[in-house]
């Protein structure tokens, strides 16, 4: 094994309770089972990004050779789905950024430009400045969701969709307990 290859050990009875015993898909097509990915996946995310994967699952019992044969590119077919859908989340998150950007400058705009038509007609300079600086606050308080949108909320889903992507080129060696 190279050293840029970080090694996850699992300890199973039997090779099914790696796979979500609910799924009815065919094996390669399988979800794995809630516990075991959220296992895998946090050892994963202690490893240094140039660092790829061996996933060791250490059984009690042999598996049935078809099986034992399909798990690494069930376990590759899995995390490429999960990538895939981060990648399809993130998309979607731009989209929504988008959207409220453009709704947010709309409304500042709106918001300056009501400012400005009103604070003028206003007797006091007290309530002009009142009217004012509220509208601008308000139109800058609409700028909030896109802000946070494409300063920050983009950040977990790359780095989800980048570890999973490298989870779904692991080795995946079964270990039966002799």
């Amino acid at each position: 094994m190279p050293a840029t290859t970080a090694r996850i050990e699992v300890r199973l009875r039997e090779l099914a309770q790696l796979f979500n015993s609910m799924d009815p898909s065919p094996f390669i097509d399988r979800d794995l089972d809630a516990k075991a990915e959220e296992f895998i996946v946090s050892w994963a995310r202690e490893h240094p990004t140039g660092h790829e994967f061996q996933l060791s699952i250490h059984l009690a019992t042999a598996p049935e050779p078809d099986r034992a044969a399909g798990v690494e590119e069930a376990v590759r077919h899995y995390f490429k789905a999960r990538a895939d859908m981060k990648r399809s989340e993130f998309r979607q998150l731009m989209r929504v950024g988008r959207q409220s950007l453009l709704v947010g400058l709309l409304f500042l705009a709106g918001c300056l430009f009501l400012a400005g038509m009103l604070a003028p007609k206003l007797d006091s300079a007290t309530a002009a400045d009142i009217v004012r600086e509220g509208l601008t606050i308000l139109g800058w308080v609409a700028m909030w969701r896109p802000l946070q949108v494409y300063l920050y909320d983009w950040w977990p889903l790359q780095e989800e969709q980048r570890l999973f992507a490298r989870l779904a080129r692991l080795h995946v060696r079964l270990i039966v307990a002799k």
